[in-house]
Parts: C-alpha cells; sequence; structure tokens
C-alpha cells in the first residue's frame, strides 16, 4: 500500500499473541502489526499508558475482549492517535458486582495454584457450544495462559474490576470502527456488541456465524475478512 498503517492487536483476559497468529498474515499487507504487551500492569489506565508509550504516533487498533477495555483507556488518553478501531468480542459496560465477585474467586483459585483449573472451567465460555470438546482450542488457552503466567491473569483480572463505564464515550468515537462478535458468544453476548454498534456513528456490526467468543481461531477466515474490509476503509 502506498500509506501503510500501523496496526495495534491487544489480546484478551488470559490471552498472548497466539489469538491473532490466525489473521495477522492478511493483516500485514496493510502495515506494521504489533501486538501490545497488556500483562505488567492491575489497573487499565497504566496498562494504555504503557502500550501508548511504545506504539507507533498513530495507529489501527484492535482489541478483543479485555483488549477493548484497554482499547476503550487508549481512547480516553490519547483519541487523536487511534485511526481506526475494532472492538472484537468485547463491551463497553463495567463489570457487574456478580462478575467482580467471581472474579475475586478465579483470583484467589490462581494464587491458591489452581490457574489451570480456572482455565479448564473458562474454557466451555470461550468457544461455541459446538467445539467445547475441542482438543486444539483447549490447548490454545492452556498455552496463552502458559504465556502470561498465573500472576499476569491475576493482575488482569484486577484491572477488569476497576475498568469504567464507556458507554458515555461511544458516541464521540470518529474513526471508522468495527464491532465484531461471534453469534453465540456466552463470555459477552453479542447484545452488548449490538448496543456498542448503535451508539458509535458510522460503525459497521459483523456478527460471524457458528461462533463463540475466540472468533480468531473459531473462525480465521471470516474474521479476517472483517479486518480486512476494516483496514481498507
Amino acid at each position: 500500500m502506498d500509506n501503510p498503517m500501523p496496526i495495534l492487536l491487544v489480546p484478551g483476559l488470559g490471552g498472548s499473541p497466539r489469538i491473532y497468529a490466525p489473521v495477522v498474515p492478511q493483516l500485514w499487507r496493510f502495515g506494521p502489526v504489533t501486538v501490545a504487551n497488556h500483562v505488567r500492569d492491575d489497573n487499565l489506565g497504566a496498562i494504555a499508558r504503557r502500550i501508548l508509550a511504545e506504539a507507533p504516533p498513530r495507529f489501527a487498533l484492535a482489541g478483543h475482549s479485555m483488549g477493548g477495555y484497554i482499547a476503550f483507556e487508549i481512547l480516553r488518553q490519547a483519541p487523536h492517535r487511534v485511526a481506526k478501531l475494532a472492538l472484537i468480542n468485547t463491551q463497553a459496560r463495567p463489570d457487574t458486582p456478580e462478575a467482580s465477585e467471581r472474579r475475586r474467586g478465579l483470583i484467589a483459585r490462581a494464587r491458591a495454584g489452581q490457574y489451570h483449573d480456572v482455565l479448564d472451567e473458562l474454557f466451555p465460555g470461550f468457544v461455541h457450544p459446538s467445539r467445547r470438546d475441542d482438543a486444539d482450542l483447549r490447548q490454545l488457552v492452556h498455552d496463552m495462559g502458559d504465556d502470561i503466567g498465573a500472576e499476569a491473569f491475576v493482575r488482569q483480572q484486577t484491572a477488569m474490576i476497576s475498568r469504567a463505564d464507556s458507554r458515555s464515550t461511544l458516541t464521540a468515537i470518529t474513526c471508522p470502527t468495527l464491532v465484531l462478535t461471534g453469534d453465540e458468544d456466552n463470555t459477552i453476548p453479542n447484545a452488548l456488541s449490538v448496543e456498542m454498534a448503535d451508539r458509535i456513528p458510522g460503525a459497521k456490526l459483523v456478527i460471524i456465524p457458528h461462533c463463540g467468543h475466540l472468533p480468531q481461531p473459531e473462525r480465521p477466515q471470516a474474521s479476517a475478512d472483517a479486518l480486512v474490509e476494516w483496514l481498507r476503509i
């Protein structure tokens, strides 16, 4: 391309660069691709500041799940640096009290040496119901968990408990925006993606069929197609 745009990808909870591996080859032609490090701090403000300090001056930003929460924080801190935005299987709402209480339980178990048990417990909510016996996807979740480690998992859960409500900021987003989700996401229901797309001016909503919370490995071609179309805008 004549004017390549750097692309910054942010994984979700327990995620590592592996989550984007199925789609990255098709993104490189639009510009250099970087996967952000989101494991070093226990609050979203600090996570976003570190990512911005290491990021190009201006970039296309894609955030998956927790990565979407980080993307909203990046927009709060430096909206002028985000040229395009993709929100993948995420939401703009804050944690509910029930969700926060569950996170605290997962934190306690991870600290008690039950980290892989926690990953196994989370797995069914990460994938389409038809893939709950998919050994490769389960292994991917464990491999990514090992990439970041239990201590980083605890920091990420802590950061999400205190995240802000981003719904009031949606109408202020002016860059080209893709909202991507699966039709059977049992972790963040796609109704919350519809909510975001309805409020962000000009946003495009893509709901991938036969897909859960991990569209990149579950439906790689459909995910790549949606991201390529977004980058072409």
